[in-house]
């Protein structure tokens, strides 16, 4: 008993301790409050002040906070659902530091369903009585935070603010907004981890927090919800896109220009609901699945600025609602399949700044396409040989690493395995051929049955996420065997370097 006296003694003087410090930082704060500008974005140290002043609203470990609303008694309400609605829209006024455009101004008095931006409906459980169901504040400029008493919106389903100056994070207390169907806080300045009160949200469908500062990982319970769409663009997530990321039902799904890596996950060509997806701009690693072509409703494909490798799958041609494709700024080799330049619905195929050796004719007479800055042959803005030599050679590689990859094993392989490469894979294997004929180089390669790669031992690289390593302790760099095509690479043709560091250096936008 006497320990554990001690203990609460402990806990209490933590507790106090704990509670003069936010008063000693509230005092510091109310002495350099920051002038918030009235339009136009935040300075980090306006920013950082909202942030700070909703951090002063914590009353415990459990995110309640309060603004300590008092409701005057003289004022009437239809029904305590509008009480509660009265409570959490006067708190968030107070929440606000600058409202440029008086979005707020008419916030005033017990009529919440003429408030700016407030929209009542009957509620669901009891049409007799209105209750708020939306909120629209976007382009409103406000500078601000979000209080825990939104959670009193119990009938809320839109709530759409984007392109305001909000900070801070998502209140705990979303979690009550049971009846949430969207939620955009977009091109905000949100920060912290990916609110994972989202996905506590049971009828949610419409989430958007792109352009924002969230960052670190991404559940992947988010894959397993049942959105319709999915906009995390434009922050500062960095993970492995899951191998669930398949079982989401989503029919749009944006991730672009974030800090993702590994691989494409082989479970995206489950996506039977997918119209539109965007990958593009972050560290992906890896070959684009044989299988991609199931995917027939998608009309937007954007992979493009990362580091993916390999042919386009010819499957491709069989996704005939594609409108837009645009695989440029990445690794890929070998020749474009005509299929695809003959989908019905193509409107737009820019294929640039990769290393594609042949190109059909087809092709030319899309409406819009860009082929700049690869290796074919005949066509303006294209490579140099030299620099196309090295990587078609590097890429035939690593297609061959996709194609390994493909082949179901429990371990690693051995050094008598025998693989049978696509004709894409042949393909680029041809091109390099052709192409080290008419330059000057160490290398020999000509046509036969095998194909064997001898050069001194190097370290060979893997695509990240295989399970299937290619090391020189298992396969000598004298014995990897590719049926139908034969290449003899000296040391001197694939630096070390370049070998080991391929999947680690983004493409670049050089006229190299």
């Amino acid at each position: 008993m006497r320990h554990k006296n001690k203990s609460v003694t402990h806990s209490a003087s933590a507790a106090l301790g704990l509670l003069l410090l936010c008063f000693h930082i509230a005092s510091v704060a109310a002495d350099k409050v920051p002038s918030i500008t009235p339009n136009g974005g935040l300075t980090d140290a306006e920013a950082h002040y909202i942030r700070q002043r909703q951090l002063l609203y914590y009353r415990d470990e459990f995110g309640g906070r309060g603004e300590n609303v008092t409701v005057d008694p003289s004022l009437i309400f239809e029904n305590l659902r509008l009480r509660d609605a009265y409570v959490a829209l006067q708190a968030w006024k107070q929440a606000i530091l600058s409202d440029p455009y008086n979005l707020t101004v008419d916030w005033v008095g017990s009529d919440v369903c003429n408030y700016t931006g407030v929209f009542c409906a009957p509620a669901l459980d009891n049409p007799k009585i209105l209750t708020v169901a939306g909120i629209d504040l976007n382009h409103g400029d406000i500078a601000a935070y979000l209080p825990e008493e939104l959670g009193l919106l119990a009938d809320l389903a839109l709530f759409h603010i984007n392109s305001n100056r909000f900070c801070g994070t998502v209140p705990q207390k979303f979690r009550r907004l049971k009846m949430l169907y969207e939620l955009d806080l977009s091109n905000n300045r949100f920060a912290g981890k990916f609110p994972r009160v989202v996905l506590t949200l049971p009828s949610l469908k419409f989430l958007d927090l792109r352009f924002n500062e969230f960052e670190g990982t991404v559940p992947k319970e988010l894959f397993d919800k049942d959105l319709d769409a999915v906009f995390i663009n434009n922050n500062r997530f960095h993970f492995d896109i899951p191998d669930n990321f398949g079982n989401s039902p989503v029919s749009v799904i944006v991730l672009a220009n974030n800090k993702f890596h590994g691989c494409v996950p082989s479970s995206l060509v489950n996506m039977t609901n997918l119209n539109e997806i965007i990958l593009m701009n972050n560290g992906l690693q890896s070959c684009l699945s044989a299988d991609i072509g199931r995917l027939v409703n998608v009309t937007v494909f954007d992979v493009s600025y990362n580091r993916l490798v390999g042919p386009l799958p010819e499957s491709i041609g069989g996704m005939v609602s594609l409108e837009q494709l645009n695989v440029a700024h990445n690794y890929l080799s070998g020749k474009i399949p005509e299929s695809i330049c003959r989908l019905p619905k193509l409107e737009n195929f820019t294929f640039s700044y990769n290393f594609f050796t042949g190109e059909p004719p087809v092709c030319l007479g899309l409406e819009a396409f860009n082929d700049r800055r690869n290796c074919l042959p005949g066509r303006p803005t294209q490579r140099s040989a030299a620099q196309s030599v090295t990587t078609i050679l590097h890429s035939t590689f690593f297609s061959a690493v996709c194609l390994l990859s493909s082949i179901p094993t429990t371990g690693l392989l051995s050094p008598s395995s025998v693989l049978s490469p696509s004709a894409s894979l042949l393909s680029t294997t041809a091109a390099a051929a052709s192409l080290f004929t008419s330059s000057t180089t160490t290398a020999s390669l000509f046509t036969s049955s095998t194909t064997t790669i001898s050069s001194t031992p190097v370290s060979t690289p893997t695509i990240p996420g295989s399970t299937r390593l290619l090391s020189t302790s298992t396969i000598p760099a004298s014995t990897i065997i590719i049926t139908a095509t034969t290449i003899i690479i000296t040391a001197t043709t694939i630096p070390n370097a370049i070998t080991a560091n391929l999947l680690h250096k983004a493409p670049t936008t050089s006229s190299a």
